[in-house]
């Protein structure tokens, strides 16, 4: 009943909300705001959460959570996109996207006193005092803090250089200022009028118009020349080098683009995390450049990730930029800003570089995060394997076969079986192939995989999710054809090899296509891995077998030497060559008398040509069978 009454409040609500810009809150039941979001018209997209059924997640989750929705009614969409970002920052609701701000970055302060200071700090005061940054680059930012130091004289005590405690003469100047790092304000000699001014030029350089300041620098050199003041012209020019110096280093294009944001996302799916990195450019370098994460909550899509990022961005770091360069087309509007996506020259330069800053972010990310959870990693890979082959299960359990003989003889196969990535070695199977005869490796691939899943049916062991087979189309073909036969729907692929016995492609399908993978990824080294890891047992058991047979071959047919004997010659003489060459006593010494006197016989035997056999090959057989004057010598 209660939920009855519930659902007719929301529907009056939802019938009578305005279709103009704005923001709404749900609410749960404790009166919690729960949710926040924006919308260019507020009754249609509140609507869109009440009036379709939603897919089995946190969406659903999200709507049976609501108890009662507010409002607010803004002029413009820009309105509700930052009134939306300022809700999420103060409430925190629990379904919205989560900002996992890094919050170690340092920056740049500029206090706010008599004779400010300027110096790098991770703690953000609001005392009136302006901050640049953060810095996600550190290099970048202690270059900007060392090109400040040279050109500008700037105190670096913690006194309260106050007009009163100057004048008051409580202060002495210290080794700064004997070594020319500072003024010396401290005791009057430098005035606070001088000192703003080298404030004013600071922070217009930490904002990045560097231009701006070796203009004004180049003039003023000019004016000191002009003058004859030669020794202080040659100090400013110092300074005008030092400055283009590194706005030459920090250009990354033409200086005709100026004031211009540049935002590129990425996500990651396994983690419900995107990534997006913002960069700010003035006078064609990078000002600004922070790459931060959002964790996902609802599953949104990468243009409303992308929205929150942007005003989220722009607020924080103040940026009044009118263009914004964006990868893909969004379906916002803010005032006084175009949005650009670029597709050639220095713009896209630009966007390509932003990109290229949020790949390598994600990719940092994952290698901590891997080394932290590595059992994140192998579920990744599994994913990609799922992803990549189009599977209807992660393939948690991996069984790779392959055959192995040497023109038909001692045929061989193994199985290795790789259970969430890793090697399951208890799991492993090796094969006698029975049925085949001469080197006929797809009928020898057939009977071993008939013979491991019937067993496996009749046991009722498990199947793997995934076949691999060594071997390309052909043996791919095989073992379905075995399959089909036992009505078993277990995913085959193939891993090919080139001219040089290398893994190069992954097939998959019926007809079986190439599966595009980089040889350089963490996947496709997985499956080579799989691929080595079953020729090798595949070849040891051959060897094996091979070895077995022909030690046997001359020690097992001998009558009157058992197994016991022969593990005993085999320990002392290591070979069968050396059983031979050795004399009696060294026999003897190993098996007695008597079985040394067998072997030699043996050996002898062997040694000595069959000259009887070789007459009964040549002598005719008689006419006259009945004749018995006729004897076969």
């Amino acid at each position: 009943m209660d939920e009855l009454k519930t659902n007719d409040y929301l529907r009056n609500i939802v019938l009578n909300l305005p279709e103009t810009p704005g923001i709404y809150q749900y609410l749960n039941a404790e009166g919690t705001i729960i949710y926040v979001g924006k919308a260019k018209n507020l009754k249609r997209r509140v609507s869109s959460y009440f009036n379709r059924e939603h897919e089995p997640g946190k969406t659903r989750i999200l709507v049976s959570k609501i108890a009662d929705i507010r409002y607010i009614v803004v002029k413009t969409e820009e309105d509700a996109l930052l009134l939306e970002n300022n809700l999420i920052k103060k409430y925190k609701p629990r379904y919205n996207v989560l900002l996992k701000d890094d919050k170690t970055y340092p920056s740049i302060c500029v206090q706010n006193e008599w004779f400010p200071r300027v110096f790098r700090t991770r703690k953000i005061i609001r005392n009136g005092s302006t901050y640049y940054g953060p810095y996600s680059h550190i290099p970048t930012m202690y270059a900007l803090l060392d090109l400040v130091k040279h050109l500008f004289p700037l105190r670096t005590c913690n006194h309260n250089l106050s007009p009163e405690n100057i004048r008051t003469g409580k202060f002495k100047v210290c080794l700064e200022y004997h070594i020319k790092n500072c003024a010396g304000p401290c005791i009057g000699k430098q005035t606070h009028e001088e000192y703003m001014q080298n404030i004013a030029q600071i922070k217009e350089i930490l904002k990045g118009n560097t231009r701006v300041i070796e203009q004004q620098l180049y003039q003023q050199m000019q004016d000191l020349a002009a003058e004859l003041k030669f020794e202080e012209a040659q100090k400013v020019k110092e300074k005008y080098l030092l400055l283009e110096n590194y706005r030459s280093k920090s250009e990354v294009v033409s200086h005709v683009l100026h004031n211009i944001d540049v935002f590129s996302i990425d996500e990651d799916h396994d983690e419900n995390v995107a990534f997006i990195n913002y960069l700010h450019i003035t006078n064609g370098a990078i000002n600004q450049a922070f790459t931060f994460e959002y964790k996902k909550k609802l599953n949104e899509s990468k243009e409303e990730l992308l929205s929150l990022g942007i005003v989220e961005m722009r607020e924080r770091y103040k940026s009044r930029s009118h263009e914004i360069i964006v990868p893909f087309p969004l379906d916002i509007e803010l005032k006084d800003v175009v949005f650009t996506v670029p597709q050639r020259g220095e713009k896209k330069t630009l966007l390509d570089l932003s990109i290229l800053n949020v790949k390598q972010y994600k990719a940092d990310r994952l290698k901590q995060s891997d080394k932290l959870n590595p059992e994140q990693r192998t579920t990744r890979l599994l994913k990609e394997i799922q992803e990549a082959l189009h599977l209807d299960r992660l393939p948690i359990r991996i069984e790779c076969f392959d055959n192995s003989n040497i023109q038909g003889a001692d045929p061989v196969a193994g199985c290795v079986v790789f259970v969430k990535g890793k090697p399951s070695k208890r799991d492993y199977r090796k094969y006698n192939i029975k049925t085949v005869e001469g080197p006929d490796d797809y009928a020898s691939m057939q009977e071993v995989v008939r013979r491991r899943y019937q067993r496996a049916v009749e046991e009722n062991s498990p199947l793997p999710d995934l076949l691999i087979t060594d071997g390309g189309k052909g043996q791919m073909s095989a073992v379905k054809e075995v399959l089909d036969e036992l009505q078993l729907d277990i995913p085959i692929a193939g891993l090919a090899k080139d001219n040089r016995h290398r893994t190069s492609e992954l097939l998959f399908g019926f007809p079986p296509q190439v599966v595009g993978m980089k040889q350089t990824s963490p996947l496709f080294k997985l499956l080579t891995r799989i691929q080595d890891e079953v020729h090798r047992y595949a070849i040891t058991f051959h060897r094996e077998k091979r070895s077995k047979r022909q030690i046997a071959s001359e020690l097992d047919s001998i009558k009157g030497i058992g197994p016991k004997a022969k593990d005993a010659l085999l320990k002392e003489f290591k070979s069968v060559k050396r059983i031979r060459e050795a004399d009696h006593e060294a026999l003897a010494a190993v098996v007695g008398e008597a079985k040394a006197k067998l072997l030699e016989a043996h050996f002898k035997a062997k040694s000595t040509p069959d000259t009887t056999a070789a007459s009964k090959e040549f002598v005719p057989l008689p006419t006259d069978s009945t004749n018995p004057s006729i004897e076969l010598k």
